[in-house]
């Protein structure tokens, strides 16, 4: 057995065994570590130096957290609510069942929408969802919606978009990464029209998202109306001066990392930003100063877990990394399947998936997969554009359904506020089964049309 695939097997067994998902993580590169060869010490060194890769992003996502505490704390989140709140027991009163359903789908639309503009028009990833769904939970609550849908409503935006449209970090993943890595391998992608390529395997994606909605959560499910986990910020009243303000500093949050973004500049946006927000509630005076800490320290607490998550897949990849054994198992399914292009197109994808689940990032698994499937797609005959949506989809799959992909930790930080969704049950396995099968049948197709 591969030294990656048995890794990954062993800390996905311990997550759906409860283990904590850091200590999974842990775990399960030592396994690999020792498995390749490596021995206790190289594993440990190649552990140890991949979590300072990890460091930036769980600072920007704690600060995300302070960020998203203080705008509850100015009311703006709890005006919204309050208002689809108050249509709900409007057409609850008038035993509307019609309108009820109807502002689910609204709000669930919403959320989509949401999603799909956090890749491109407003490319802020995951940093929408700690600001946006943990308000939303209470009217969540009140229209019975199944958080495991929103689980799954969430992932399809954030990974259909990127790896569809070429904007944002669409842009990133499919021109910059994914094309430029192809090259790199010895394959002129000159003239080719990405989107082409990838429309198949994101038509699988929509197929999930069908399943999910009006199929797999359909029914209503209860949840109890609770409080932000380790939240200490007393109930905010609503007031223009604070919501005005509120609005102020997530615009200049947002407009900070686009213009980070857009000059090319390698400093990190969202920490950059989250500190401008923080800054400008401070000043303002909507956060108090006396009340700054019990504030900031709630938010930051609220992106705990996330963080570390975040720093320990860095270990884990960089495991994978410098044990050497992903191109042998690329290797070792050419020579299984021979020249049987089907099966081998088949036998990549899973490899793409095994990959990405352990490593946690599409963006991370792509460099290290195209420069080995590149020439084994030109030995296979496939075509241009076939190639580029066997790698674009391998590079994808994992990326729903992974414990340590940021995709489903950003989903689990925000419907997880109160204490009632977890992460490998409600976010991890229904993504899983709603995206990456019918993109792997998907990409299997493209893989033998284009």
């Amino acid at each position: 057995m591969n030294a990656v695939v048995i890794a990954v097997a062993v800390m996905l067994l311990l997550a759906l065994l409860r283990v904590h998902v850091v200590i999974a993580l842990f775990i399960g590169a030592l396994v690999g570590g020792l498995m390749a060869g490596m021995g206790l010490e190289s594993t440990m060194l190649a552990f140890q130096g991949g979590l300072g890769d990890g460091a930036q992003i769980a600072l920007s996502y704690a600060l995300l957290g302070a960020f998203a505490m203080a705008v509850a704390a100015s009311g703006l989140p709890k005006a919204l609510a309050d208002t689809l709140t108050q249509r709900i027991d409007k057409d609850a009163d008038g035993a509307s069942e019609k309108a009820v359903t109807a502002t689910s789908y609204i709000l669930i639309a919403g959320i989509l929408a949401m999603s799909i503009m956090s890749q491109n028009l407003l490319p802020v990833h995951i940093a929408f969802i700690p600001l946006l769904v943990p308000p939303l939970l209470t009217v969540m609550n009140k229209l019975q919606l199944d958080r495991r849908l929103i689980a799954c409503v969430l992932t399809f935006g954030l990974v259909t978009t990127y790896m569809t449209l070429p904007v944002g970090f669409g842009k990133i993943f499919l021109e910059d990464i994914l094309l430029g890595n192809i090259e790199q391998a010895g394959l002129d992608t000159s003239g080719i029209n990405i989107i082409q390529a990838m429309a198949i395997p994101a038509a699988g994606m929509v197929v999930g998202l069908l399943i999910a909605v009006f199929i797999s959560y359909r029914k209503p499910r209860s949840y109890q109306d609770r409080p932000i986990a380790g939240g200490t910020v007393v109930e905010p009243t609503p007031t223009r001066y604070n919501i005005i303000m509120s609005l102020v500093a997530i615009v200049a949050t947002f407009a900070i990392q686009l213009i980070i973004q857009f000059t090319g500049s390698d400093a990190d946006g969202l920490l950059l930003g989250s500190l401008v927000g923080l800054a400008i509630f401070l000043i303002s005076g909507v956060v108090q100063w006396n009340k700054a800490d019990d504030v900031f320290t709630s938010g930051m607490r609220m992106m705990a877990l996330i963080g570390f998550v975040m720093i320990a897949a860095q270990g884990f990849a960089s495991v994978m990394i410098e044990s050497n054994q992903i191109e042998p198992l690329v290797t070792a399914v050419q020579n299984f399947f021979g020249d049987n292009k089907a099966m081998a197109a088949l036998a990549m994808l899973i490899v793409g998936l095994i990959v990405t689940m352990g490593i946690g990032s599409s963006f991370s698994t792509l460099p290290i997969i195209a420069a080995i499937y590149v020439p084994l797609c030109m030995s296979l005959d496939f075509s241009m554009l076939a190639t580029v949506a066997i790698i674009g989809t391998a590079g994808a799959l994992g990326d729903a359904g992974s414990p340590a992909s940021d995709s489903t930790l950003g989903s689990t930080a925000g419907l997880a506020a109160d204490g009632q969704h977890d992460h490998i049950r409600d976010t991890v396995i229904p993504t899983f089964i709603h995206y990456n099968i019918p993109l792997t049948g998907a990409g299997w197709v493209a893989a033998m049309v284009l």
